[in-house]
């Protein structure tokens, strides 16, 4: 059974936001140093890649409105196919300065879904 763009739109917003609540109160030193935090915001990524990526088949019009969509997507397979050679540092710049505007694009998004669905 195929979801409904506003699942994967919903599931992008909570993965930032728990990315925010993973790094919250976290420093660069101790992300690179924990590896429970790393590996969570690496997930919350693969999350986020997955969802953009199956609105980009369900939803095309939608995938287009998202702000470097097809970069999430591919920043997703090197997390998942190229592990050995993530920067850690990167993932961190991203959960620290792309997440928060993703997350608001993608809530903006689905609040427009939404709004477009009651009618």
């Amino acid at each position: 059974m195929q979801r409904e763009p506003r699942a994967y739109l919903a599931d992008v917003v909570a993965a930032c936001d728990a990315i925010a609540l993973d790094i919250a109160g976290v420093e660069l030193d101790t992300y690179l140093e924990a590896r429970t935090i790393r590996s969570a915001v690496e997930r919350e990524f693969i999350i986020i890649g997955e969802a953009i990526n199956a609105l980009g088949t369900l939803e095309p019009d939608v995938f287009s409105r998202i702000t470097q969509a097809r970069k999430v997507v591919d920043f997703r397979n090197q997390l998942t196919h190229s592990y050995m050679t993530v920067n850690d540092k990167l993932v961190w710049a991203y959960a620290v300065q792309n997440a928060p505007r993703l997350r608001d694009e993608c809530a903006a998004l689905l609040a427009e879904l939404d709004a477009a669905g009651a009618d």
